[in-house]
Formats: structure tokens, sequence, C-alpha cells
């Protein structure tokens, strides 16, 4: 099973080409087509890891200057090493994901689509509220929920000490965020995104990429 993400630049005419950069945050992600620019503003890849494809998706919602389209399906073999080169229902399913996230004018421009559309929605809809969380975040909140790591105990203390801050202006940014509600939440989403690529068949033919 296969996550195609395909993310598409907002209003690139007015901040310029932003694409470098999200291709920078994405560089250490392991991926089974690794992320690079398919055309214009925008960029695609594939990860074989549900969880990895929340991850993607709500670093690009963070930032705020993307539409983000997740794809459920999977891509022809041999899966080449180039998004451009590549073929598959997955791309499909990302471009139909991507193109509703664009149309639809919503706040948080994400969209997910694959064999099983009725759970393609919940997962979609988490997703969403998801990235309503990461989306209006300060800077403040996310220069402590940058050195945070989800189940560790006990950093607070180091991190308030490494921003010189006190512990419990950490604690109030980490709860103001709802950082751990997130992080509560993201294997919901990750269990619907799995779910969504339903029943091993073929989707409908008159599908076309």
């Amino acid at each position: 099973m296969l996550f195609v993400l395909t993310i598409n630049q907002r209003d690139s005419r007015e901040v310029g080409d932003l694409v470098p950069d999200l291709l920078r945050e994405l560089r250490f992600v392991d991926a089974v087509v690794p992320f690079q620019r398919s055309v214009g503003d925008e960029l695609q890849g594939a990860v074989d890891n549900a969880a990895a494809a929340v991850d993607i998706a709500l670093k690009a919602i963070r930032f705020r200057r993307w539409h983000v389209g997740i794809g459920v399906g999977e891509l022809h073999v041999p899966i080449p090493e180039k998004i451009v080169e590549a073929q598959g229902y997955g791309l499909v399913y990302a471009r139909r994901a991507v193109n509703r996230a664009q149309k639809t004018g919503e706040r948080i421009p994400l969209a997910v689509d694959g064999p099983d559309t009725q759970i393609a929605a919940e997962a979609e809809a988490v997703l969403r509220l998801l990235g309503q969380i990461v989306y209006t975040r300060s800077e403040a909140e996310w220069n402590v929920l940058d050195l945070m790591t989800p189940g560790a105990r006990g950093q607070q203390k180091l991190i308030a000490q490494e921003l010189s801050i006190t512990t419990q202006a950490v604690s109030k940014a980490v709860v103001r965020s709802h950082w751990i509600e997130e992080w509560a939440t993201r294997p919901a989403a990750a269990r619907l995104l799995d779910l969504a690529y339903g029943p091993v068949s073929l989707p409908p033919a008159a599908l076309a990429y």
C-alpha cells in the first residue's frame, strides 16, 4: 500500500517559489519515491507508511502556503526514482484530492481520496481538524514544540533552559497549542488512511491521471 502526496503552492505569485523550502523540510523522509518538484510550483512523492503521510501533510499545512492531496493507492512496478516517470492509481487519487483541496476554499486546504471513498472522507475530516490545530499555532508556540519529542518525559525543563524561559511558559505553550491532543489523534488519522485502501480491487475505470 502506498500513499502519494501531491502538494502545490498557494499564492506563488505573491511570495515566490517555495518548493525548495518545503523539499528541505522533507529531505529526511523515508520515501518510496523521494519528494521532488513535479511541475511548476508543485511537488510529489510517495511513502508506504500512513503515519509518514500524516506527518508530511501536517508539515505542509503548518506553513500555510500549500494545497495538500493524499492519494491512497499503488504505483506500477517497477517504481521509478523520479515521480514524473511513475504511473498508477495512487497518482490518480492524489491528483483528484489536490484538485479538490484547491477548489473548496477551505481554510485547511487538504483532501484525501482512495478506493473506499467514505473512509477517505473520514480520514480527510480528521486530518483537517489536526490541520486546524497546526495552522493556528503561534511562532512562540512552535519555538517550544520544535524541541519537543513525543513520549519523552522530563523534557520541559530542558526546553525552558534552552529557550531561557520558565518551565511554566513551556507548559502553557504545550497546553495552548494542543500538542498532546495532536499526537494522541495522529494514529487515528493514520489508521483511517490505511483503511481507505479498501478491499483489494481496482478503482473505477473512468479514473484518469
